[in-house]
């Protein structure tokens, strides 16, 4: 008789993050949405299980705070610079492909930074080196030296704040932040 291993086991967590996603989806609460998203919950992490996070993650509350805030103070002030390089006069604005290397090596982090860095306008990932630890990214605006330096900062300290918020201490240590 094949047994899963313990690490392997759908959290309940996922399930109910599953089921309020399905309930989304469809548009409401009802019995037969709760209902549908249990059964579609259940068979996607039965058949697609997850390996086992907790050791890598950590929740600081007050860094948890601090990430959230600047990260939503970032998505506004991109959405204003990109918006503004849609209407401008001037023509495209010059953009790169940045290759930034994670202080992490955690796989979780790297794909954590990679989806922050996508969320915000003027940036996405095209490709994530796991061997590496690296991302690369298409920037926007991002011409000179100087700017292409300041994007790849910003990247670095995106992951770190998402460290800091969410991290073990094994996983900080590893980055050097402890």
């Amino acid at each position: 008789m094949s047994r899963r291993r313990p690490e392997m086991r759908p959290s309940l967590l996922n399930v109910v993050g599953l089921v309020a996603f399905w309930c989304l989806l469809w548009g409401g609460l009802s019995v037969k949405n709760v209902l549908g998203g249990l059964i579609a919950a259940l068979l996607v992490v039965w058949l697609f299980p997850m390996p086992s996070t907790g050791r890598e993650i950590a929740l600081h509350p007050i860094a948890f705070v601090r990430f959230l805030l600047r990260f939503l103070y970032d998505l506004v002030v991109s959405s204003i610079q990109v918006g503004w390089y849609a209407i401008r006069p001037a023509g495209q604005p010059l953009s790169s492909v940045i290759a930034v290397q994670m202080a992490s090596r955690s796989d979780l982090f790297l794909t954590g930074t990679g989806i922050l860095s996508t969320l915000i306008p003027g940036s996405v990932v095209v490709e994530a080196q796991r061997s590496t630890g690296t991302l690369f990214l298409h920037v926007i605006g991002a011409a000179t030296e100087d700017q292409v330096e300041a994007a790849k900062q910003r990247v670095r300290d995106q992951e770190e704040r998402l460290l800091r918020a969410l991290a073990s201490r094994d996983i900080l240590e590893e980055a050097g932040l402890r």
